[in-house]
């Protein structure tokens, strides 16, 4: 657990300054008679994020939290095979979304993961798992105009666009 922290810290502050350094393609500052520039909001994100995780390796060298102390293994087998079953479900669910696009995968997913995983009933995992892809695509597609990828399932898709586009 210890060694787990610090290794957690040092590739999230990492990922911190790419993101700075990535935010800095566009103005951060203060733009006069605009606001904030495009990349100010993740530039100082990023940069709390940084700092947060500088104070988590200072924690972690003063052995102030919890888990600079522990000896305990960060993933037990208990652990580790149930975040096998649910990264091997978002795998599958990233492979998916090229043959039946982001709403069918997104279907396939929840069912997967509320019946088979959670265990719940049929009822509860078919009103959910319907009802994601059907309020992503209305707040996507219809809403924003972003269009998710379809797969082989766009021309279940062409009479939506004629009634709502």
């Amino acid at each position: 657990m210890r060694r787990a922290e610090i290794v957690t810290a040092a590739l999230m502050a990492l990922l911190s300054i790419y993101l700075m350094v990535k935010s800095t393609e566009l103005p951060i500052g203060w733009i006069e008679d605009e606001g904030p520039g495009g990349g100010a909001f993740s530039f100082w994100l990023a940069a709390v994020m940084l700092l947060c995780c500088v104070w988590i390796a200072i924690n972690w060298f003063r052995r102030k939290s919890p888990q600079s102390t522990s000896s305990e293994p960060y993933m037990d087998s208990n652990a580790m095979k149930k975040f096998l079953l649910v990264g091997g479900g978002v795998t599958a669910m990233i492979a998916l979304v090229h043959f039946v696009g982001m709403y069918g995968a997104i279907l396939v997913f929840l069912i997967y993961y509320i019946r088979f995983l959670g265990r719940h009933a049929w009822s509860t995992t078919v009103l959910i798992s319907v009802s994601a892809p059907v309020v992503t695509f209305f707040f996507f597609d219809v809403a924003m105009r972003i269009v998710l990828p379809k797969g082989y399932l766009e021309p279940l898709f062409l009479p939506l666009y004629d009634i709502f586009l």
